[in-house]
């Protein structure tokens, strides 16, 4: 007898997922809402490719992205791995982790046929060699709005109201928007004592404030081993400002031999723009802890929270200095990323499969029906098709009753059969 050939496996790569048809369906109907509302804001749908020259991955523009990326080994004769001697000497090329640095170099590569300023709508998938866990994969979508070429606060202003925009018509309510600056963050390290070379490790640390707490964080600093009197003096300016009547002036009044004057001036301008164009269905907050883990940010920040839950829902800021490092030229630049995956989460949990479906009908054929009824039946089909009808003409299974009840279970509420003989039912 012969050996039973070895089966191949089921499951997806550890860290991927297969997603079924209904979830596939909703996909593409937040997807169609989202790229519809940026289009009415004049952002321009564009395509970059999953791979990227791994130079540019690792041009210390991704933050600790840059740790998770797929590399790609060398193809064919370049691919000498006998002789490598470093990871340049085995990959030249890897998977994009975020939108971010492959938009950078498109607007490069094409900054002369686009128009200036140039708004971009991208989504599709990144990939992070991240540990996998609930909620977390490997492969996932994302979707971000762009801004190039606008210097002003503009750019945040419209990018915020079409994100708050497009996360209202997908049905989130009552979600807050939170603001900060990282020229505000950086002015109140400088005024505590804590040297520009140190931002960074300090601001990582400050991240973690939801989740520790004020003390947590003070004990992580002098772990760390920041002096205990330049931590709490840091600390308590959070502090003071959350007691504050009005917060923003609050902070900048006080840390204002460590900031440019026209940072407040511009701060304050965009709330102010903001608030006088936003509906009801959002609010907007100063939030002094906001830090945002890229290293590429410049000036404002932003961030979605919601009660729904606990982590973000999309976030984004102003990073003027990335697009120089493609071309030498400075480009003020700013953009906004929706947490797509999170969104559907979301979505899934309320029931969403079932909403915003068209009424759909299955036609199942007997077998052996004739050509000149089944033509009759096709014609007739696509006239209801272009009319908005979903219709589905199908083959009648032994099993009817299953088929039916499956068919029922995919959201078509009529089924229609079709017998050889008329009379048969």
């Amino acid at each position: 007898m012969e050996k039973t050939a070895e089966r191949l496996g089921k499951t997806p790569a550890q860290g991927m997922r297969d997603i079924l048809p209904e979830e596939m369906e909703l996909r593409l109907r937040v997807l169609e809402i989202i790229r519809e509302t940026y289009s009415a804001y004049g952002f321009l749908t564009m395509e970059t490719p999953c791979v990227e020259n791994l130079a540019n991955l690792n041009c210390k523009a991704g933050g600790e992205n840059e740790k998770l990326t797929f590399k790609i080994l060398k193809r064919g004769e370049k691919l000498r791995i006998d002789e490598a001697k470093t990871e340049t000497d085995l990959a030249d090329l890897g998977l994009r982790y975020d939108l971010t640095v492959p938009l950078v170099r498109y607007y490069a590569a094409h900054q002369a046929e686009l128009p200036s300023p140039f708004r971009a709508l991208q989504y599709g998938n990144v990939f992070r060699a991240d540990r996998p866990q609930r909620g977390r994969f490997r492969q996932f979508m994302q979707c971000d709005i762009d801004i190039l070429g606008e210097e002003s606060n503009l750019a945040e202003t419209e990018l915020i109201l079409a994100t708050a925009n497009a996360l209202g018509k997908l049905g989130f309510k009552r979600f807050e928007i939170r603001l900060n600056d990282r020229r505000i963050l950086r002015a109140m390290a400088a005024f505590s004592g804590f040297d520009e070379s140190e931002y960074d490790e300090v601001f990582i640390m400050l991240d973690k404030m939801d989740k520790l707490g004020r003390d947590g964080v003070l004990e992580e600093l002098k772990n760390h081993g920041f002096p205990g009197d330049k931590a709490e003096k840091y600390l308590g300016l959070f502090e003071s400002c959350a007691k504050a009547t009005d917060p923003v002036w609050y902070i900048t009044e006080k840390v204002k031999n460590y900031l440019d004057p026209s940072v407040r001036d511009e701060f304050k301008t965009l709330i102010d723009r903001v608030n006088s164009a936003k509906g009801d269905h959002f609010s907007l907050v100063f939030d002094p802890t906001l830090v945002r883990g890229m290293s590429y940010y410049t000036g404002t920040i932003f961030e979605v929270s919601t009660d729904e839950f606990g982590s973000s829902l999309g976030g984004g800021g102003r990073y003027d200095g990335l697009v120089e490092k493609f071309t030498g030229q400075h480009v003020p630049a700013c953009g906004f990323s929706l947490g797509f995956e999170r969104i559907i989460m979301l979505l899934l949990e309320r029931g969403a499969l079932s909403a915003g479906k068209k009424e759909k009908k299955a036609v199942l054929l007997e077998k052996g029906l004739p050509e000149e009824r089944l033509q009759a039946l096709l014609k007739e089909a696509e006239g209801l098709r272009k009319d908005g009808r979903q219709i589905l003409i199908t083959g009648m299974l032994k099993n009817k009753k299953h088929q039916k009840e499956q068919l029922a279970e995919q959201g078509f509420t009529e089924i229609e059969e079709i017998y050889c003989n008329p009379l048969k039912k």
